[in-house]
């Protein structure tokens, strides 16, 4: 077994599905705390706020039959492995969504992880140097060995950021604001066929 192969063996035994995952966030809110090491009333605002908007996510998003008839056909059979954290405003859009791909085949396992919990992968998938997530390890589940990679957010939303960066040199609080719409107007679309088109 390749190294990347056992680290992501070691990471999936810490996984989560999308239901212990959700669960685990929501205990931690009951303590006031969020994921992670770090903690602040800011990491458990934003937590809160993602809470609601994964229920909102999980009962009005849909997809298009060409995504379903894509991913019921895959000829291979992946774990979706997503490194997240409760508090990513990115993940609480993106997360709902790679779980509804997931239940409508039987070809794609989800698990998620926890990016501070699991540093050595976080660092086999860094963008720019930088721990961004959500990303999301495509691996084939009988090698464990990783087929493709996607993250941190959709072509759509990273050129919004991109441009906030060059125009201003940070990501502006109107930025990440202009971010939420934009997920909120592309209904998890994007990200949809993003994925759809890396696998086979």
């Amino acid at each position: 077994m390749t190294d990347i192969a056992s680290i992501i063996e070691k990471s999936l035994k810490n996984g989560y599905t999308y239901n212990s995952y959700r669960a685990h966030i929501k205990e931690l809110l009951e303590q006031g705390l969020s994921t992670g090491p770090a903690q602040s009333e800011l990491l458990t605002h934003y937590s809160t706020l993602n809470d609601v908007r994964m229920s909102r996510l999980d009962k009005t998003l849909g997809m298009p039959d060409t995504i379903v008839q894509k991913l019921q056909n895959l000829e291979q059979e992946y774990i979706a492995l997503v490194i997240t954290e409760g508090w990513c405003g990115d993940a609480a859009q993106i997360v709902p969504v790679i779980h509804l791909m997931s239940e409508a085949t039987h070809k794609l396992d989800l698990k998620l992880v926890l990016r501070d919990e699991n540093p050595e992968l976080m660092d086999e998938y860094l963008t720019n140097g930088a721990r961004s997530i959500p990303i999301v390890v495509f691996v084939n589940k009988e090698t464990l060995q990783p087929v493709a990679q996607w993250g941190p957010r959709p072509a759509g939303g990273t050129n919004l950021i991109n441009e906030a960066k060059e125009k201003f040199g940070k990501v502006t609080d109107e930025a990440k604001t202009d971010l939420q719409k934009w997920y909120l107007k592309d209904k998890g679309l994007s990200t949809m066929h993003e994925i759809a088109a890396l696998l086979q």
